[in-house]
């Protein structure tokens, strides 16, 4: 007992930044501390071009608040099943973007859960081995699944997808380390960026996307990987809840641009344990509180 508080008391002796950990789920990381999606942006210069992004996404006639698209009793949001390394591979065939899929078979239980609506992305983390598969427009198929697009991730190593390959994510990111998860809401703290969408973009990538998913040319649009973040002027201190967790997270690692969609939807895991009424208070938060970080080459 002795050694246990010895042992506690020169953890919370270390300073905050050395006691840092990146995000973990079903024991693994979820991608490298240092990896972008981890990273703390709140210091990061802000773009040039800034003003014009962020006019671009409010002028678009869409949205012009910030939106949390999930809640609903679980309704809404993106599911995600955590599977063990036993866990049986199954057949998958791709119809739309299969020359820049990740071949199967994949460990996908037949259960899965689906998300609702257009997208129907399947995500499933196998825990020991740390590898991350996702599927986009999935549907059952005999003894395993068709999709239009699926992608595995070594969440580990976090290698990116090779340039211009898309993933079951438009921009070529994956889905799951950038989602809101409710286990993390509920410990006080998101430690990582959130994904978020924009009704229209620009023909181009910055890293750490991998992808575009538009044949417009004007540079006023953002690219996708573009990445977001709430200022600092902005006052929070009105929210509360899992609303000011949220803002918090917006604040220090911000969100990133990664697929079509409404104008400042941010996504979140499908959770029943989500609180909507907490969750309405991001609608009061405007697109012109948010600025666009220094990002570099724009690739074509």
């Amino acid at each position: 007992m002795r050694t246990l508080l010895v042992a506690l008391l020169v953890v919370l002796a270390l300073p905050a930044a050395a006691r840092a950990a990146g995000p973990v789920l079903g024991g693994c990381p979820v991608l490298p501390e240092r990896h972008a999606v981890n990273r703390d942006i709140s210091k990061a210069p802000v773009d040039p071009r800034s003003k014009a992004y962020i006019a671009s996404i409010l002028g678009s006639g869409g949205n012009r608040f910030l939106h949390a698209d999930f809640g609903g009793d679980g309704e809404y949001g993106i599911p995600f099943r955590v599977v063990d390394a036993a866990q049986q591979l199954v057949p998958i065939t791709f119809d739309e973007y299969a020359d820049e899929s990740d071949p199967g078979p994949y460990p996908i239980p037949l259960g899965a859960p689906v998300e609702r609506g257009s997208d129907r992305h399947v995500l499933v983390l196998q825990r020991e081995r740390c590898r991350l598969y996702e599927l986009y427009h999935a549907r059952r198929a005999g003894r395993g699944w068709r999709a239009g697009s699926g992608a595995v991730f070594d969440l580990r190593s976090g290698h990116a997808r090779p340039a211009g390959w898309t993933s079951a994510d438009a921009a070529g990111l994956p889905i799951l380390p950038l989602l809101a998860r409710y286990d993390e809401v509920a410990a006080g703290e998101i430690r990582h960026a959130l994904r978020f969408t924009v009704s229209r973009s620009q023909r181009g990538y910055v890293a750490p996307a991998r992808h575009f998913a538009s044949s417009d040319d004007n540079p006023r649009l953002p690219p996708m990987g573009l990445r977001l973040r709430l200022k600092r002027s902005y006052k929070i201190s009105g929210y509360r809840g899992q609303a000011r967790v949220v803002l918090n997270a917006l604040r220090r690692y911000g969100m990133i641009v990664a697929d079509n969609g409404s104008d400042w939807f941010i996504t979140g895991a499908a959770d029943r344990r989500w609180d909507d009424e907490d969750l309405n208070q991001l609608k009061r938060v405007p697109g012109s509180a948010f600025e666009v970080i220094q990002h570099g080459r724009i690739r074509r």
